[in-house]
């Protein structure tokens, strides 16, 4: 299909036809992102985005599942994303998932009732990165919005019935006492909007972007894989969700996890600790132990 740029998706979407609704990401200011600095946001036309709906329909036939790109697709105008769900859904008539990245602005600017209408229309699940729960670390990595907005955007999700998942960044306070307060807070702005989803993902210092640019300064240090294991124990501790699907099983992850909250909440503490007790490297995924 046609695309402009490099195309993210969340890794649960990996069997998804991805349609591209936008270009790059309306916010793009994140000091630990990379992924849309060579883009400028805009909107695609939408007989362009039809017309790349009909040539998926023509071109693999039926499908159950769909995710509209880049990194804000929600920030379209509602009446445009609900043609293009119900074209969507003409298209494929076996299609049962649609999910979108969704910035914590896209979603406050939108009524509860076009977030209902989303919904009806077949939208399931929202993509939301929280980073972290820590005011102050917000505003360091310039996310955009307050603890309060952030806490918000996701009880707007939660409230009309779309799916909602929410994306941690451990690693994301440095080497600092900082680090624990991240976890805290994250926890509990999870814990207010008990998302069906949590992932964790562990920061990763890319090239190019202001975060990494504080780390060559000496301004910002990378944890080391056992301080990421505490940091994500403090996080688990702290979390008081119902029916919360738990992941830490990203690609950059040192210790790969996977359970439902509270239910597997201490089986995966246990795990943890015993990691951290046994302090070997060898019992961390090797391709990111590299250089230590």
């Amino acid at each position: 299909m046609r695309y402009i740029g490099s195309i993210y998706r969340p890794p649960s979407e990996a069997r998804s036809y991805i349609l591209q609704c936008t270009v790059g990401c309306t916010h793009n200011r994140c000091t630990f992102c990379s992924m849309y600095k060579d883009k400028k946001y805009r909107v695609r036309p939408l007989e362009e985005i039809k017309t790349d709906i009909k040539m998926a329909g023509e071109y693999y036939g039926d499908m159950k599942k769909v995710f509209l790109a880049d990194g804000d697709a929600l920030a379209m105008e509602t009446a445009e994303l609900l043609e293009i769900l119900g074209s969507l859904y003409t298209t494929f008539p076996s299609l049962k998932h649609v999910g979108i990245y969704a910035s914590p602005d896209s979603i406050l600017k939108k009524e509860l009732s076009e977030l209902s209408a989303l919904k009806d229309a077949g939208l399931t699940i929202a993509y939301l990165g929280v980073e972290t729960g820590d005011p102050e670390l917000l505003k360091d990595i310039r996310k955009g919005v307050t603890y309060e907005e952030m806490l918000e955007a996701g009880k707007r999700i939660r409230k009309v019935g779309i799916l909602l998942s929410v994306t941690v960044l451990l690693g994301l306070a440095g080497r600092t006492p900082k680090a624990v307060e991240h976890a805290r807070k994250t926890a509990e702005i999870c814990n207010g909007m008990n998302p069906d989803y949590i992932g964790a993902l562990t920061l990763m210092l890319v090239p190019g972007t202001e975060l990494y640019r504080r780390m060559q300064k000496g301004e910002f240090e990378l944890p080391e894989p056992f301080e990421i294991l505490d940091e994500m124990r403090i996080l688990i501790q702290n979390l008081n969700v119902s029916g919360t699907e738990y992941r830490s099983n990203h690609a950059s992850n040192y210790l790969p996890i996977k359970g439902r909250l509270p239910d597997d909440k201490e089986k995966i503490l246990t795990l943890i600790d015993e990691i951290i007790t046994k302090n070997d490297t060898k019992y961390l995924r090797p391709d990111y132990l590299r250089g230590l």
